[in-house]
């Protein structure tokens, strides 16, 4: 943890004290131009690889960048929630799902039920993207590249994931009304390059 206190130190005394004036407008309110949907991966940092200061980004984060398919209910929705605030109340213009290279929780797709006994909600999450399993697994026939499989889970979950979010009613009517833009990126983590996806020629294409 002293880690983690010298970084709160360093920021008080240093960021902090650069971005003053910043940070006084923020106190008042925020509005973020993005809602960010990236995955919990500890080496994924949204802030990090889009160079974006306090106030641009609005970010949810769970295993394996997953949104979940719209729905009413009385439970506790957290990520479905986000998405409404981000959308209806600070009315972001932009909406990026962003996953990356070695996912665990793309991985979590190959194992047996036994590998998965002891994180049994890790488990049943992973079902909202099992479609991107299949779907990979169809273009490797196709492809006949079984090598790589990891990657086309990870980019087909990303797409599946850009579908989701038009489930949502609110998101779909704007969307189609041309108020809200819609982004799939794909972060490979040892090469430092973030792809977009371009859903007129369904292909990744890097940022550059």
């Amino acid at each position: 943890m002293k880690i983690l206190f010298n970084g709160v130190k360093e920021f008080t005394k240093n960021e902090f004290e650069k971005n003053k004036e910043l940070f006084k407008r923020l106190s008042k309110s925020q509005n973020p131009h993005t809602l960010f949907i990236g995955c919990s991966d500890s080496r994924v940092n949204p802030a990090l690889i889009t160079k974006s200061l306090p106030g641009d980004l609005f970010v949810v984060r769970n295993i394996a960048n997953v949104v979940p398919f719209y729905r009413s209910s009385s439970e506790y929705l957290s990520t479905t929630s986000a998405i409404e605030y981000a959308v209806l109340v600070l009315n972001v213009e932009n909406i990026v799902v962003c996953g990356h290279s070695n996912c665990g929780g793309c991985k979590a797709l190959f194992l047996n039920d036994s590998e998965l006994e002891k994180t049994p909600h890790t488990k049943k999450w992973v079902e909202l993207i099992r479609n991107s399993k299949t779907k990979a697994e169809n273009i490797v026939k196709k492809i006949g590249k079984k090598k790589d499989i990891e990657w086309l889970v990870e980019q087909e979950n990303i797409i599946e994931q850009m579908n989701h979010l038009l489930t949502y009613p609110f998101i779909e009517e704007r969307y189609k009304k041309g108020l809200i833009n819609i982004y799939g990126w794909y972060y490979h983590i040892g090469k430092g390059i973030v792809y977009n996806y371009n859903v007129k020629n369904k292909v990744f294409e890097k940022i550059e």
